[in-house]
């Protein structure tokens, strides 16, 4: 009975101290705009279990102690401190802190030298950037909860409107009600209301117009107060220049963002690898690429840079889309007419080639297909790489938890160790793929390797784009990972 009494006593404290966690971490969000997550996950609007879990997942991925208690001693003297807007991983820190504690005398100094950089400083961006999301599907709205649920106090990305082919009251109430309940991403956390006298709806106090309209270049952006706006376009319709090129034409635009691969000479973008080519101050149409590129992309950039890659396989285990059709019916493309509920459906995809985009030394030596599964949400890429320099199991794992601790793929890989995992478990994470190190095969001779990379085909892929579209807007803050 003690044991029990002394096993709860320690969860309550632990749920208590995290309870204080979430308080300092809404301060420095809200009054400060330092956004605080732990190994990549987001701690803004989330509850003490939540926070707890993450903290005891940090803990299996580190191999060494991350108390809450300690988080919180860490955010408390982060609040204090003249720091600039940041997003901070305190995950690092709280691992820094547990093994460098006793060579500061107190915490607060522990974080003036680690955060040496933004004290003071000022902020890496002062601008904002208005955004109008440009039809409102799946990515449309998850998009729309993610830039009002983490806008802060708006100095950065602004949602202003969406548009859609009609804005009238039925039609208001219904994408509202879409936005606030989703059957796969859960309820949105937080508040969102219509407004039919403005045609808008009021998330977290934002105004978001519903601005109705077929023709890009016909919307006047500027009658709505909207000034050298980002347009998401996330309706696939127009995915090359000219198409694209026909939202510069409206007034109150300044550059374009495609949520789907782009044609032609359209920069394809897998933010963590190639942004850094893009010349911001000449280019205005940009590509996001596809879900599966995003997910691919960083993998293939750690075994390419590590062993280099010979040839290669991409095969991928997909979630069914809103393309293919609920029961047997015509399909313009080969077997996407039947009903994706019920069957696997090979199909196509330009996944192995657009990845060559990211990575030119790639150019010719993928191949790629696809399967439509019965899932509606997460989906598996398997890589099956011919690798120049031979390796192991060991070496692959250790590169990968490398790769998703420390370097400029930190947003894009999580590394999992759980041999329980399966797709549901990736519904809702933030990086682009999640590598699955218990399936990791590598042949007798080291020159085969196979990484088993799941990504939320939805949610990952929606937080790749709001990353591009902060670093095209130009409004990204410091980073401490």
């Amino acid at each position: 009975m003690e044991k029990f009494n002394s096993s709860l006593r320690s969860w309550i404290d632990n749920e208590k101290a995290a309870t204080d966690f979430i308080g300092v971490v809404s301060k420095l969000w809200f009054d400060k705009s330092i956004e605080l997550i732990l190994l990549r996950s987001v701690l803004v609007n989330r509850g003490s279990g939540k926070v707890l879990n993450k903290h005891i997942r940090a803990e299996t991925i580190l191999k060494k102690p991350v108390r809450v208690q300690d988080s919180l001693l860490i955010a408390n003297a982060i609040l204090e401190e003249d720091i600039a807007p940041a997003r901070i991983d305190i995950g690092r820190l709280n691992s820094e802190w547990t093994d460098e504690k006793d060579n500061y005398p107190s915490v607060n100094a522990f974080v003036r030298d680690k955060l040496q950089a933004f004290v003071q400083a000022p902020p890496r961006s002062t601008k904002t950037q208005d955004v109008v999301l440009y039809g409102f599907g799946r990515i449309g709205r998850l998009l729309a909860r993610e830039l009002t649920q983490f806008a802060g106090n708006g100095s950065h990305l602004r949602l202003r409107a969406i548009v859609t082919r009609s804005n009238s009251e039925e039609d208001i109430h219904k994408r509202v009600s879409l936005f606030r309940k989703d059957s796969v991403h859960g309820t949105f956390a937080g508040v969102a209301n219509e407004d039919i006298e403005q045609k808008a709806m009021i998330v977290n106090g934002q105004i978001i117009k519903f601005l109705a309209g077929s023709n890009p270049e016909d919307m006047d952006y500027e009658a709505e107060g909207i000034k050298d706006a980002l347009i998401i376009d996330n309706t696939g319709v127009f995915r090359d220049r000219d198409g694209l090129g026909r939202h510069l034409k409206a007034k109150g635009v300044s550059k374009v963002l495609l949520t789907a691969p782009g044609k032609g000479d359209i920069p394809n973008v897998v933010y963590g690898v190639n942004q850094d080519r893009l010349d911001l101050e000449k280019e205005q149409i940009f590509s996001a690429a596809s879900c599966t590129t995003n997910a691919i992309v960083p993998g293939l950039e750690v075994i390419e840079q590590a062993f280099g890659i010979q040839k290669g396989h991409i095969e991928t285990i997909h979630s069914y889309t809103n393309d293919q059709n609920l029961l047997d019916n015509y399909h313009k493309k080969s077997r996407r007419g039947r009903s994706a509920p019920l069957n696997m459906v090979i199909t196509e995809t330009g996944a192995g080639s657009a990845a060559a985009k990211a990575i030119p030394s790639l150019k010719g030596k993928l191949t790629s297909n696809a399967v439509r599964v019965p899932t509606p949400n997460v989906s598996l890429a398997i890589l099956t790489l011919e690798v120049i320099k031979p390796t192991s199991v060991d070496e692959v794992n250790k590169l990968f938890l490398n790769a998703s601790l420390k370097g400029k793929l930190i947003e894009q890989i999580r590394f999992s160790n759980s041999t329980e995992f399966v797709s549901s478990d990736g519904i809702g994470d933030s990086c682009a793929s999640i590598f699955d190190s218990p399936a990791t095969k590598v042949s007798d001779d080291g020159k085969t390797v196979i990484l088993y990379l799941w990504y939320d085909n939805e949610f990952g892929y929606t937080s790749q784009v709001v990353r591009l579209a902060r670093h095209i807007g130009q409004v990204k803050s410091y980073r401490y990972y």
